[in-house]
Formats: structure tokens, sequence, C-alpha cells
């Protein structure tokens, strides 16, 4: 008796099934004008995605690691931001970033405690306008600024930057997931 998990009581809250995100998901069935936007339009997709899943959690839970890895959601977001920062504007267009590490802090992600959420998830949103700027003004064959971004290596192209930047959004925004569900529940898109 009380060996079946189903018998046990929950330590979680109770899931809730909520879709998160307003924005529609970019389905490969829906015509594109142009492959730069489709990248554009999953980048868009999942910044939309993380700032859903941020919405509701109070300060204290964005700003605590429910991972023993110790990152916290603002950690993360915060990490995006400079992520996208480092490959689209220190490297493709070559300007000089000042501290483009700022996301990193004794080896974990870091969200400065004198910014708040909505200005961490407005910068996160700033830096995709910054990305479509960056984009509108190349070709997706253009490669990157020569520069110390690249640390000696050759440039790579704007293609190959934005589907990394495009894998790290995506992955991030999986882990997200897991953590929002480990917070209140929430699950869902």
């Amino acid at each position: 008796m009380g060996s079946d998990p189903a018998d046990a009581p929950s330590s979680h809250p109770p899931t809730r099934h909520t879709r998160l995100v307003s924005l529609d998901f970019p389905s490969p069935t829906n015509s594109v004008a142009s492959t730069e936007e489709v990248f554009l339009g999953y980048l868009d997709f999942f910044r939309a995605t993380v700032a859903a899943k941020l919405d509701g959690l109070d300060e204290s839970a964005l700003r605590t690691s429910l991972v023993p890895s110790g990152w916290t959601p603002l950690g993360l977001v915060t990490h995006l931001t400079a992520m996208e920062r480092r490959w689209l504007v220190w490297g493709i267009a070559g300007e000089n970033v000042e501290d483009p590490w700022y996301d990193e802090r004794d080896d974990r992600w870091y969200a400065d405690p004198a910014r708040t959420s909505a200005e961490l998830v407005e910068q996160m949103h700033a830096m995709g306008r910054w990305t479509r700027e960056i984009v509108a003004a190349r070709s997706l064959d253009d490669v990157g600024a020569p520069g110390p971004r690249w640390d000696g290596h050759p440039p790579p192209t704007v293609q190959r930057v934005l589907f990394h930047v495009l894998q790290e959004y995506a992955r991030h925004v999986g882990h997200l997931d897991i953590v929002r569900e480990l917070a209140d529940g929430t699950v869902g898109e």
C-alpha cells in the first residue's frame, strides 16, 4: 500500500494548462516574404514567449533559482539579451560594445538587482528591434565585421549567426518552461 505514485500527495501546485503567448507560432505553413523574416519571426515569437513565461511571477520568483546550476529567470533574460548583442551588434555590425559579457558574474547568469523585471524584458525587446535593423541592412550571405568578437576566427555569415541566436532562444525557452512549471505549475505556450 502507498507504493503507487498516483496515491502519493503531490508536492507541486496543480498544473494549469494556459496559453501564455499571444503571438501566433510561426508555422512552416505560414507564407513569409523572405528567409530573413523566417528567422526574425521566430526570434520575435521566442522573445514574446520569454516575456509571457515571466508574466505573473513576483520579483522574488524572478530572482530566485529553482535549478541546481543557480540561474534565475531574470538572469536568463539578461543572458539572452547580452548573447544577442554579442552576436549581432558586436559581431555582425562590428560596433564597439562596452562590457560584452555583462550577463555573467561568478560563472552564473546575472541580472542587475537595480533593474526591474519590466526594464530587463524591455531591454530584450529593444535588442530584438536592433537585430531587425542590423539584418535589414545586410543580406544573409554577408559576413560579420572583422574584429575581436571572433577571437581570431573568420567572421561567420548573418545567416549562421541568426541560426545560432535562434537555437539559443529556443533552448532557453525550454529551460524557462520547466522553471515556470516548478514555480507555480503553469505550463503551455
